[in-house]
């Protein structure tokens, strides 16, 4: 097995490890694992509390490298990033930073509330982010940085910021689990809490190094090739993103290549194919953007799985049938009682119904349209029971 594809496969474990941990979080897991492939940076924003900073520290625990974590504020110093002032080196004449075990140094960086950077930051960590090159004192430094994670609450608005921000090529919207997750997230929420109070957490063993990823990037230039199909079938979309008045500049637009060619190698496959244009899924600037590049991009993904069914990775189907009939049935249960239910509640579990029925649509599969059916009928007897009146 070549170097290549035994770093791949070594890729997949780590994914797996981490989509068994996080629930529902299967295409940010490979989006992780194809910024770290493509040496490119990505940033997880959405409210507290929906598993942003747990899924890159557990990546962090599972790859050997040099990792720098720091939460970001605007009072933050550049010494507390970039390491302090080499007193000694200072008296000497010389202005320098002790870098050891800081940004300048890391292969893996979690920069946790990014954008409440202040500018005396900022500056340097374009330069980090973009030209892997540290300047202090007149004198530059070459950076070994495989891939920055981000994480944010908010999309900046900030101009300042926003130079920053197009670092990050990759750009996630993480969210709270739909209501037919909430089980198994409790039970591996437990699963979690466990394993952190046992300690076996802090004895996880990596499944790669920061050295197989470099070997990795070394060859890399190899895999970008595509065939004239598919770069048609990328004109097209970029150019209907473009109409749509999303920016995706010239440069994002190439650096994207970049990502088509890792989420191919991640499969072991020879080139990318359209399943590989989910990734364009998350170029948006802003969150209202993201439903507009699913219009785009959703129809030419469901196209190729129609064809191609054995290239469905995630999505609604990975929610799985099981998860979605024990919903189905939780929900009739309370619906069909003579237990008295109030208008919030009704118009909570009509929500989850109706979510449902779009994972079971997004299946496409026979079993999910019998369900789809046996759906509609809980909904035609509520409409019809006259719990609306009550």
């Amino acid at each position: 097995m070549s170097n290549e594809a035994l770093t791949a496969q070594k890729l997949q474990q780590v994914a797996r490890k981490l989509e068994g941990t996080f629930l529902g979080k299967s295409e940010v897991v490979r989006l992780m694992m194809i910024a770290v492939i493509a040496g490119e940076h990505m940033v997880l924003i959405g409210p507290p509390g929906t598993a942003k900073s747990a899924l890159i520290r557990l990546f962090s625990k599972l790859v050997q490298a040099q990792y720098f974590e720091y939460l970001l504020t605007r009072f933050t110093e550049p010494n507390e990033i970039f390491g302090p002032i080499d007193i000694q080196k200072f008296r000497e004449g010389s202005y320098q930073r002790r870098m050891e075990g800081m940004l300048p140094q890391a292969e893996i960086a979690f920069l946790d509330e990014v954008f409440k950077a202040n500018s005396a930051i900022l500056n340097s960590l374009l330069s980090v982010l973009n030209e892997r090159i540290y300047t202090v004192g007149g004198q530059t430094y070459k950076v070994p940085l495989i891939s920055a994670f981000g994480a944010s609450n908010e999309v900046p608005n900030d101009e300042d910021l926003m130079a920053v921000f197009d670092r990050f090529l990759l750009r996630v919207h993480s969210d709270n689990l739909d209501s037919y997750h909430f089980h198994d997230l409790l039970l591996k929420g437990i699963e979690h809490e466990v394993s952190k109070i046992s300690g076996s957490y802090d004895r996880l063993e990596p499944l790669l190094t920061a050295q197989d990823i470099h070997l990795l990037h070394q060859g890399f230039a190899a895999r970008m090739q595509f065939s004239e199909e598919f770069l048609a079938g990328y004109k097209g979309l970029v150019f209907q993103i473009r109409s749509e008045g999303v920016s995706l500049s010239d440069r994002r637009a190439i650096k994207m290549l970049k990502l088509f060619a890792a989420s191919a190698l991640l499969d072991g496959r020879p080139q990318p194919d359209p399943s590989d244009f989910f990734v364009l899924r998350h170029t948006w600037n802003n969150l209202d953007q993201a439903e507009i590049l699913d219009g785009i991009v959703g129809p030419v993904l469901e196209a190729w799985y129609r064809d191609h069914p054995q290239a469905r990775r995630f999505g609604a189907a990975d929610v799985g049938m099981d998860a979605l009939v024990s919903e189905i049935n939780r929900i009739k249960a309370l619906l069909t009682s003579d237990r008295p239910m109030s208008d919030i509640q009704l118009f909570s579990h009509l929500k989850a119904l109706n979510e449902i029925k779009a994972a079971l649509q997004a299946m496409g599969t026979q079993p999910a349209q019998e369900w789809l059916a046996r759906v509609d009928q809980l909904l035609g007897h509520v409409f019809q029971s006259g719990k609306f009146s009550q």
